[in-house]
């Protein structure tokens, strides 16, 4: 669909203020598909009746890309109209009958949206308005219908024919044809509507839960990927009895099914007992699939089953509440996996990672062109707002709730939510009114009005703190003040309330009691102060000396903390801190500074001392420390990426970034070598294949360990650990292992680095993932000197590379222009002038893909010259096109206007 625009010439935006009730309620739908990948004919009845709190109007339903055959009001010809895409017809009774019959084109359908055919089968992807490329209907959130399909279609092209909720009736028909007739027993709105018709086969488990019904689940995949099925089985499995066991939320229909294609905008789909996935977050075992494929596909599979609840049988008024159901969603799958955890160095380790991806995606997209709050006020392509914002930022939203009420309040709140709005379509406001009021007595209950301005308010608060002690009255003082930056929109912004979890260290690395000025006694471990006002102070009493607060701990608001550490602290805290977040944050924040530090000194070469000696022998005695988990290990010794680092730079030459971070790279190699082969020796080994956080933590370390002595080899001049690490390559009993080892040459700019590549290739030309992953590392490699650009030219080129699948175009064209900066900013503005082409030629096939892409200079005005103009004029040109679809005009827009 094209940009539409109003009578002076500007986009129509879609504004929350602007919200009205439908005029028109749709109760049951009946549809029926007669499946053919040239010409699908769909009959559409349902049973309609008016509002009666809205004002008569006429009935207006959405379509798109349609042939209309026929329109039948309670069987009788219908005199209608089209106004741009929406079918409207006057004068209607209060309730009638209407039939709609329509044809469509799945086989052309390259945008991936309505009904579309991937490898001769058939699937849909709905939300956010996918529905109207199937039927004319009321595509919006708050129409809730009972559904009943039933599909025909070719018995030996489509043996497996699939819809949403239960099977009711199956059989055979003339002519080599069969049909399945499937009811769904929950009302659902259009978005969640799924059919998958075409030659699948099934993995099949019957569990019992623990209400005692029996249920059937089933993963369906193309014949030869059913022994990749078993982990996204035993993901599905836990998902089920976690959720009973933890919110007393159980499996409500008879069977619940995942199906798997490789041609998918997004990651998963939960369509009300049919979820369809993209392959990737399904098909896993340990000769194609990493640890982190593993643990992906657990967390997806987790959220979309969760979805179950949050968001099908309560879902969202309007697609401005979408955090309603994504970010508590995410919540619930981040809380899934932690669970799943067998200690808890292991549940530190998972929610670190997820900090990680907030704080370098979310909080760049909050200070960029795209900010945008946690419940919108306006967009022009909803699609635009499937982001970071919704998702992980609405996660914490959520997290915070459960922070002030308590785990067991939150689960109070989430058994009420669930009593008192099942089968409806609510808001946000709902959802916090919810939990607030099965925790009376709660600090959210008291803030409720003053806590929704997480959800109103874009941008990333930062909270500033002092400390100031005072050795005669043996108090500590911690002063603290918290602002957020201008946002698109938003000019100015009322205090939040901030949860900081935090404790008190002796210089030593003591933990010390924390007693509150007016307190009696003193408490130990950590303490929560919920701050509400612009500037407030919190003190603490009986301290024979300066303590070292440990602020913020398990990241307990997504803010900016900003306060002014020395290096000794920052190193008693990596040392000694309880709060493994904190152990980890103290790290970064060392390695950050001097990345900052070397960046600001000159515009010339890096010097190769950018990491002081105390930060080198901390990070040795991490490495070093038999109490640290292998895989915390491996995150303390990640450093800041140039994207993080970049966020905390006024003015980013990306070249300079990615010179400074190479030379912090390279020392860490070459000044820990002895201990990179110490941590290889000790972590290669894992034993049998397992993708539990234990031994995974071992096979990340030995990777981390690998690709260090690579580089400091490189440096050297040696020849002893690539070739070791090419034998790795060839024995490898894993895809974790072997991609590790490949990464490693790869990554050091290695020469062995080519045969490993092509041999990689030659293991896995059939296995579509693998394959992924083999574009993907060498458009995502860094830059040494040269230009890469002329190889991921190439690589769009290769037989194996189809731009019209969304994985594929990812993997290469993802990989370089949004993963790899120091190859994409390039100073002669060749990485510009080619993303403009890709997402212009995206554009014309998958405006979604196309959007996502374009978003890859949203920071375009922090750049240094000569990547500023360069970079604007690119955006121009793209914005510039007359057909450009309204996904990607509303980024590249925005964008400019930044």
């Amino acid at each position: 669909m094209l940009l539409q625009r109003d009578a002076q010439g500007q986009p129509i935006a879609i504004r929350r203020d602007d919200y009205a009730a439908p005029a028109y309620w749709i109760d049951t739908v009946d549809l029926t598909f007669d499946l053919d990948p040239a010409k699908t004919r769909v009959l559409n009845r349902m049973r309609l009746r008016r509002n009666p709190d809205v004002p008569t109007q006429p009935l207006r339903l959405d379509g798109d890309e349609l042939n209309l055959a026929r329109v039948l009001v309670d069987g009788q010809g219908a005199t209608f109209r089209m106004e741009a895409d929406q079918l409207v017809i006057d004068a209607l009774p209060d309730a009638f009958d209407l039939e709609i019959f329509t044809t469509c084109c799945p086989v052309k359908n390259t945008k991936l949206m309505g009904l579309f055919v991937s490898e001769d089968t058939f699937f849909t992807q709905c939300e956010a308005e996918g529905f109207r490329r199937i039927t004319y209907f009321l595509d919006r959130p708050d129409v809730m219908a009972m559904y009943t399909v039933t599909l025909r279609a070719s018995k030996a092209a489509y043996p497996v024919l699939l819809s949403n909720g239960n099977l009711l009736e199956q059989g055979e028909l003339p002519d080599g044809r069969h049909f399945a007739k499937w009811v769904d027993p929950f009302k659902k709105p259009a978005y969640l509507f799924a059919l998958v018709a075409g030659k699948l086969v099934a993995r099949e488990q019957r569990i019992t839960a623990r209400n005692g019904k029996a249920h059937l689940l089933q993963v369906y995949v193309r014949a030869g990927d059913l022994d990749k099925t078993e982990h996204a089985m035993n993901s599905l499995v836990n998902s089920v009895l976690w959720d009973e066991a933890r919110f007393g939320l159980p499996l409500d229909l008879d069977r619940f099914m995942i199906v798997a294609t490789s041609d998918f905008n997004m990651g998963a789909m939960e369509n009300k007992g049919l979820n369809i996935f993209n392959t990737k977050y399904v098909l896993a075992n340990q000769a194609t699939a990493t640890d982190a494929d593993y643990s992906n596909i657990e967390s997806v599979v987790g959220h979309e089953y969760f979805h179950n609840w949050s968001g099908d049988r309560v879902t969202c008024r309007d697609w401005f509440q979408l955090s309603l159901k994504e970010g508590l969603t995410v919540f619930r799958d981040q809380e899934f996996s932690q669970d799943l955890c067998a200690d808890a160095s292991a549940r530190a380790v998972k929610r670190i990672e997820d900090v990680r991806v907030l704080r370098t995606a979310q909080f760049p997209e909050d200070a960029g062109p795209m900010a945008h709050p946690v419940r919108p006020d306006s967009y022009i392509e909803i699609s635009n707002f499937y982001t970071v914002t919704i998702y992980e930022k609405g996660s914490e939203v959520v997290r915070m709730m459960q922070t002030l009420v308590g785990r067991k309040g939150f689960e109070r709140g989430i058994t009420l939510y669930f009593e008192r709005f099942d089968g409806q379509a609510v808001t946000c406001d709902d959802f916090a009114q919810a939990i607030a009021d099965a925790n009376p007595d709660s600090d959210l209950a008291r803030l409720l009005p003053q806590f929704k301005r997480w959800y109103s308010q874009a941008g990333t608060p930062r909270l500033a703190a002092q400390g100031h002690y005072d050795a005669a009255a043996r108090s500590y003082t911690l002063s603290f003040t918290q602002s957020c930056p201008p946002t698109p929109g938003q000019a100015t912004k009322e205090p939040f309330v901030l949860p900081v979890n935090l404790g008190l260290l002796a210089a030593d690395g003591r933990a010390l009691p924390l007693q509150r000025e007016g307190e009696s006694e003193a408490t130990s471990g950590t303490r929560t102060v919920v701050l509400t006002e612009a500037s407030e102070q919190i003190v603490f009493v009986n301290l024979d000396a300066e303590p070292v607060p440990s602020i913020l701990r398990g990241f307990s608001a997504p803010v900016i903390l900003d306060f002014d550490y020395s290096d000794a602290q920052l190193l008693t805290l990596l040392a000694n801190d309880i709060d493994p977040f904190n152990r980890w944050e103290a790290g970064q924040r060392l390695a950050l500074r001097s990345a900052v530090h070397a960046i600001a000194a000159t515009s010339g070469a890096a010097d190769a001392s950018v990491l002081n000696d105390a930060y080198l022998e901390a990070m040795r005695s991490v490495l070093r420390d038999p109490a640290l988990d292998a895989a915390f290990k491996e995150l303390v010794l990640t450093l800041p990426s140039e994207t993080y680092i970049s966020e905390q730079l006024d003015v980013v030459d990306p070249q300079r970034v990615h010179t400074v971070r190479e030379a912090m790279r390279a020392q860490l190699a070459t000044a820990l070598v002895a201990d990179w082969e110490q941590a290889y020796e000790a972590n290669q080994d894992t034993g049998a294949y397992s993708p539990d956080p234990l031994s995974s933590g071992r096979r990340a370390l030995a990777g981390m360990a690998l690709v260090n002595l690579c580089l400091a080899a490189r440096i050297s001049g040696d020849t002893v650990w690539p070739g070791k690490t090419l034998q790795r390559f060839k024995d490898a009993g894993n895809m974790t292992d072997r991609f590790n080892a490949l990464h490693a040459l790869v990554s050091s700019g290695h020469a062995l680095a080519a045969p490993a590549l092509a041999r990689f290739h030659a293991l896995f030309k059939n296995e579509a993932l693998v394959i992924d992953k083999w574009f993907s590392l060498q458009a995502g490699a860094a830059d040494r000197g040269g230009d890469i650009l002329p190889l991921v030219k190439q690589l769009m080129k290769h037989p194996d590379f189809s731009i019209k699948n969304p994985n594929r175009a990812r993997s290469v064209i993802f990989s370089y222009c949004s993963a790899n900066p120091g190859a994409f900013h390039r100073p002669d503005a060749s990485g510009y002038v080619w993303w403009s082409d890709r997402v212009i030629e995206l554009d014309a096939i998958n405006p979604q893909v196309a959007a996502r892409l374009a978003r890859a200079l949203d920071r375009w005005s922090k750049l240094a010259e000569p990547y500023r103009s360069a970079a604007q004029e690119a955006i121009a040109r793209v914005a510039s096109r007359p057909d450009l679809s309204k996904d990607t005009h509303e980024v590249v827009t925005r964008a400019l206007a930044a």
